[in-house]
């Protein structure tokens, strides 16, 4: 169990300790020394409160009514002080917690994103990390709130004992009682009576709630895969209803959902247990100092002000001891969230670091002429050969295409050729200061303007609508000239034939030298698929291309033609018009 949370701190250490040695840790350790200073304020302003109620409660039992109007304004003073000390306090916590956030947000958003480690995350069947994206939008948020909240809250916990043990040790006094005709003295009983108290709630309220930290973090994924099997039926809608697969998908949300109920079912049991026991925790403390203190009041050993000075005293010391009862939940919840990142973070750091054994690829850029691969050997990620000893070197303006049966590897030959595709080695070599661009069967479209979809990935540069609308109309999209402006999730908007079309803009817009197309016209008709061809020939006249096609009328716009057998085997032939 030790060993766990030792485990279990280091890990919060290691996620945490890269924004604290970050760029930005001056300014972070000063804000941090801001928030500290301001809950010892208020820690101070409390213990001040605490002595101010002696004389108060003393001038009441004397009817001094001056004395009582002077401890008034006093009172107004310490408590216009309190409000504004936890007013900037507040403050600067949030402050930090929006700056660590923003920081941590950023950091994982570009190791997630470097090298192309989201998609070797899914490719790997090694590396199982579900809803990356909640791992950063929500459990980010909630490891940074989580771990200022318990730390900051823990140590005004620590420095209110520790300032308020010292009042209540003193009002304690000795209690003497004969044990077997002896008498045993104990000072400062007060005290223990706390320390007992305390960890009696405590050791009750851990072996209650361990179970929650297991069902937070089940809880947070259920949730997490429900959210996203939504939002699944939201992008394939058109295919799901022309399926008519209404029946098949209620039925995996239900089963889905049933997890997440499931689940809350059984948090809904610990913490009603824990509700239990901290309420009557809380209840039995509001008495619990009183009686304690009863025995001195009414032998005439404590005066009325120092009796409410003891209760009051009593409290601090009670709730700074009971920090693991009033924070279990946020305890279990910060716990599930630090083994999420730390899972996120090790897959990876995995993914990066251990490549599957089969990648030797080597990817450079040189000042040559033409776009080269040597000996590739294109595998399959159980190791098993889809393309053997691939060699061939693409001259400018030289238009190829790239056939087969479905399944012989065309679509990963150009993932090879990119560079995602990491069950591959070889050598690929890439003319150094020219454009490569890779068009998909299905090109992303981001949910933008339409004019910042066309530039995509590029940032717009301020080209003319005039030249844009023109090449819509050319790539016969004349209705969405007029929508340059408009932002939506055009992936949804259009049709996967206009989608298509829209890549081709896209293509014609950039001007690359180097072309790969991968069925990027499979779901265009014949006839417009050559008009597109046709146009891109013709306007681009010095850009190589590479398509991978099945269509035999494909093979007027190409003058060599790469088969793959599907067994290992390729051949280079010169097609004759």
């Amino acid at each position: 169990m030790r060993k766990g949370k030792a485990a279990l701190l280091l890990t919060s250490w290691k996620i945490a300790r890269a924004y604290w040695f970050s760029e930005e840790k001056w300014s972070a350790w000063r804000l941090l020394l801001t928030v500290i200073s301001l809950n010892l304020g208020i820690v101070y302003i409390l213990v001040l409160i605490n002595t101010w109620q002696v004389n108060f409660y003393e001038v009441i039992q004397s009817h001094d009514y001056g004395g009582f109007m002077e401890a008034i304004g006093k009172y107004s003073i310490l408590a216009g002080c309190l409000v504004v000390v936890r007013g900037y306090q507040i403050y600067s916590r949030m402050l930090l917690h929006i700056r660590w956030r923003r920081w941590m947000t950023e950091r994982y958003l570009s190791d997630w994103l470097y090298n192309k480690t989201y998609y070797l995350l899914q490719l790997s069947p090694d590396h199982d990390t579900d809803n990356p994206d909640q791992r950063i939008s929500e459990d980010i948020e909630l490891f940074v709130w989580l771990t200022l909240r318990l730390s900051l809250d823990l140590l005004q916990d620590l420095v209110t004992v520790l300032s308020f043990i010292m009042i209540l040790w003193n009002l304690s006094g000795v209690v003497t009682f004969s044990v077997g005709g002896y008498l045993v003295s104990i000072y400062g009983y007060l005290v223990w009576v706390a320390i007992l108290y305390a960890g009696f709630g405590t050791y009750w309220t851990v072996k209650t709630g361990r179970p929650l930290v297991k069902l937070d973090f089940d809880l947070q994924r259920y949730e997490a895969d429900f959210r996203f099997s939504l939002m699944r039926l939201r992008e394939n809608a058109e295919s799901i209803a022309l399926y008519g697969g209404e029946k098949q998908e209620t039925w995996s949300f239900g089963q889905g959902f049933s997890k997440v109920v499931a689940t809350y079912q059984n948090i809904m049991v610990v913490r009603k247990h824990i509700t239990w026991l901290t309420s009557a925790y809380t209840q039995i403390s509001a008495i619990f100092a009183s009686i304690a203190a009863a025995p001195r009041y009414f032998s005439s050993q404590i005066h009325l002000g120092q009796m409410f000075q003891i209760v009051d005293a009593y409290n601090h010391v009670q709730t700074g001891f009971s920090f693991v009862v009033d924070s279990f939940t946020r305890l279990a919840q910060w716990r599930a969230v630090v083994n999420r990142l730390n899972n996120f973070l090790l897959s990876m750091e995995m993914v990066r670091s251990q490549p599957p054994k089969v990648s030797k690829l080597d990817i450079s850029r040189k000042s040559f002429s033409t776009y080269s691969a040597k000996n590739l050997q294109v595998l399959l990620p159980d190791g098993s050969n889809l393309i053997k000893d691939f060699s061939l070197s693409i001259k400018p303006s030289e238009k190829l295409l790239i056939m087969g049966a479905s399944g012989c590897g065309k679509s990963t030959l150009l993932r090879t050729f990119a560079g995602i595709w990491p069950y591959a080695s070889g050598t690929i070599i890439v003319p150094e200061g020219q454009k490569v661009m890779f068009v998909p069967q299905k090109s992303y479209l981001s949910f933008s303007s339409l004019r910042e979809t066309l530039f995509y990935p590029e940032i717009v540069k301020g080209d003319n609508d005039k030249k844009i609308q023109e090449i819509l109309v050319m790539c016969k999209l004349p209705h969405l000239v007029d929508k340059l402006n408009k932002v939506t999730d055009w992936g949804q908007t259009l049709s996967l034939g206009e989608q298509q079309r829209v890549a081709f803009a896209r293509v014609l817009l950039q001007r690359p030298s180097w072309l790969f197309l991968d069925e990027a016209t499979s779901a265009l008709d014949e006839e417009t698929e050559q008009a597109i061809y046709q146009m891109i020939v013709d306007k681009m006249t010095n850009t190589a291309i590479v398509s991978v096609g099945h269509r035999s009328t494909l093979m007027k716009y190409h003058q060599m033609k790469i088969e793959l057998n599907g067994a290992g085997n390729w051949a280079v032939k010169k097609i004759n018009r």
